[in-house]
């Protein structure tokens, strides 16, 4: 099945795939799942239908125990899942162990007879503190997932390894989440896996042919700002996602001229 031929789609995951760094003026997250229902509506000749049940701050764990039953009994045509982002964040992983859960819950989604799109995360170790650790950890949940790769029913789309998704151009403010351009980017990237048209008045051609951005100095008040409070929940044992629920719990009919899947 090609990705014009879905009519449904259901997200899920973590703050990446929620949409954060891609705010809007009414509050609302947008994101990269956002944008590519945006472009699956405006190529599919039926009305088509979208829901996101990731929710920020979630490790893997959380995300197969809380997400993928709820996402694969609507029964929509294709799911995507990224997640791990969390967990190699923390002091101690498996990086195999992360690996083997996103491959078996891929797999029980491939079973329940919908498409599976697997993507990985953008790579923000340039920007970050302790960059190093994040982008050792990030190459080695790279490649044990590529390992098991492919496989029937899943279509993998690689950001990690999309080095120009690294400019600081495509990243927000507290540099661990994607801005807008990125989840545009991202958008692009999914899209063109799955054969759909990227919307060219999304500007991603033109944002990558254009000079890449200033690296930007961090700053006293980026620690105050986003680095600290981070720290702080980690060490209480707190979430950002703590509390909230999915943007788009059940699958809504999108209309791609308002730019907003509700």
């Amino acid at each position: 099945m090609t990705g014009t031929a879905f009519t449904s789609y259901i997200a899920i995951g973590d703050s990446f795939t929620e949409g954060v760094g891609d705010e809007l003026p009414d509050g609302r997250v947008r994101g990269w799942a956002d944008f590519v229902a945006l472009g699956m509506a405006a190529a599919s000749p039926t009305p088509f239908r979208y829901a996101n049940l990731a929710v920020r701050g979630r490790k893997l764990g959380p995300i197969v125990a809380e997400q993928v039953e709820p996402a694969i009994a609507q029964h929509p045509d294709l799911v995507s899942l990224n997640g791990g982002g969390n967990d190699i964040m923390r002091p101690r992983v498996s990086i195999e162990g992360v690996a083997k859960t996103l491959m078996d819950a891929a797999d029980r989604v491939v079973a329940s007879g919908s498409h599976m799109l697997l993507l990985s995360g953008a790579n923000p170790s340039r920007h970050l503190p302790l960059g190093g650790l994040i982008r050792r950890r990030g190459e080695e949940l790279a490649v044990a997932v590529r390992e098991m790769l492919p496989r029937d029913g899943i279509t993998f789309v690689d950001n990690w390894a999309d080095e120009g998704l690294e400019d600081i151009r495509y990243w927000s403010e507290d540099r661990l989440h994607l801005g807008p351009l990125g989840h545009a980017r991202v958008a692009s990237n999914v899209l063109t896996a799955l054969g759909v048209p990227v919307p060219a008045e999304w500007g991603v051609e033109e944002v990558a042919a254009a000079p890449p951005g200033e690296r930007t100095r961090r700053t006293a008040a980026y620690y105050r700002r986003h680095v600290l409070p981070w720290i702080g929940r980690r060490l209480t044992g707190r979430s950002s996602g703590d509390g909230r629920a999915a943007k788009i719990a059940e699958l809504t009919v999108v209309d791609p001229e308002t730019l907003r899947p509700l």
